[in-house]
């Protein structure tokens, strides 16, 4: 008898930002400095590196992670699968890929109710540099009654792109890494 298993979903809506939110009623737990790149955009198949450089969670030590993700099509929720894999295999795949990887730096705040708020300040430097900021869901009922205000972020979380077209890393990284590798 073969047995089934579902992946686990995601259920995230996300902003764009300007900058790492300030005076606000939310407790940064940890800071992770990121490399990622994708093998494919349809269907998301990512890696990542997560360097924590900072934290204030028993549960986040310092140390580096290697992911490797798979993501199904979607916006507000999707499928998500993540694997941790060796350094050794991450340095296969990164030199698979053959593009410069996206650097991020995320701060991650714990809000008053339980959420978690990502900061994402994506490529610094350059000029399609970016930030964003994520809250992930239970579900989607929560997600899309989740009102920023409610927990003191309504002036910093305005620009809810979340079903808008175009706003995803695949997105950024095909605009960005693969098209400027066909020129």
């Amino acid at each position: 008898m073969m047995v089934q298993h579902k992946a686990p979903v995601e259920i995230e809506r996300k902003w764009m930002v300007n900058g790492w939110p300030e005076g606000l009623p939310a407790k940064l737990a940890f800071e992770q400095k990121m490399r990622q790149g994708y093998v494919s955009v349809r269907p998301t198949v990512r890696i990542r590196e997560e360097e924590t450089t900072w934290t204030n969670c028993t549960s986040k030590p310092l140390e580096a992670e290697y992911i490797l993700c798979f993501k199904s099509k979607g916006k507000l929720a999707r499928k998500e699968v993540e694997l941790p894999i060796p350094a050794g295999k991450f340095g296969e795949l990164e030199d698979l890929i053959d593009a410069p990887l996206i650097e991020k730096v995320r701060r991650t705040y714990e809000l008053a109710d339980g959420l978690r708020l990502e900061v994402n300040h994506v490529d610094g430097g350059l000029p399609s540099e970016f930030w964003y900021a994520e809250v992930e869901f239970a579900s989607v009922e929560a997600a899309r009654a989740f009102d920023p205000a409610a927990v003191g972020l309504g002036a910093y979380l305005v620009d809810d792109v979340t079903d808008q077209p175009g706003q995803s890393m695949g997105d950024y990284w095909e605009s960005t890494r693969l098209h400027s590798l066909d020129k």
